[in-house]
């Protein structure tokens, strides 16, 4: 157990690190340190250093004594398989809906911030989910045909993350958006299609 509380609080710090990298409060120290260049390379720095820190995070699962939890046999360990290909198509599509360039910085880098400015995008996938790269990140996980208690670990700390993710993504989106991010969030589910939940990344009025 004490392998599985490694991993599950390497996931967490990792989660925390990243989510205070992608906050506003850090992104305006960069722009005051910086100045206004920070605007063109601030994404993909941004995305290398998680890209980076999140290799030793997958890499403990592996490294660290491990035991097996469950393995699912034939023909069920199909079906599973098939649902893990159409989360990654289904990333794969949600990368494209918003833009590869944009999403990994690289645009931003080569000609500009404004070359990256993000827009409201409502159609596709979007349209089922208002976050579809961490649904399709969640269905993967949890498809996994074999299950170890290192891997539950990893899995829970993910999916924890997603959720807090989601709902700071979700506060910066609508100070970003306003009021056509708001009535997004009311006519479309957040994570999993047609289930609806209070919308937990707004803020109220009064705050």
């Amino acid at each position: 157990m004490l392998n599985f509380g490694v991993i599950l609080a390497a996931v967490l710090v990792y989660g925390g690190v990243h989510s205070a990298l992608a906050s506003f409060w850090v992104k305006r120290r960069a722009q005051a340190r910086f100045g206004s260049s920070t605007d063109r390379w601030f994404r993909f720095v941004y995305n290398l250093i998680a890209a980076l820190s999140l290799l030793p995070v997958l890499a403990l699962p592996v490294i660290l004594e491990d035991q097996p939890l469950y393995q699912i046999p034939w023909p069920w360990r199909a079906l599973t398989l098939i649902g893990q290909a159409f989360a990654v198509l289904a990333l794969m599509v949600g990368v494209l809906q918003t833009g590869v360039w944009s999403f990994l910085g690289l645009r931003q880098l080569l000609y500009g911030p404004e070359a990256g400015k993000n827009t409201l995008v409502i159609g596709g996938l979007y349209r089922w989910v208002r976050h579809p790269l961490y649904s399709a990140s969640l269905g993967f996980v949890w498809l996994m045909p074999s299950m170890s208690l290192n891997l539950l670990a990893l899995n829970l700390g993910i999916s924890f993350y997603i959720l807090v993710g989601s709902i700071l993504e979700e506060r910066k989106l609508e100070a970003e958006f306003g009021e056509a991010y708001s009535a997004y969030q009311h006519r479309t589910a957040m994570l999993i299609p047609f289930l609806r939940f209070p919308n937990l990344g707004s803020r109220s009025k009064s705050g």
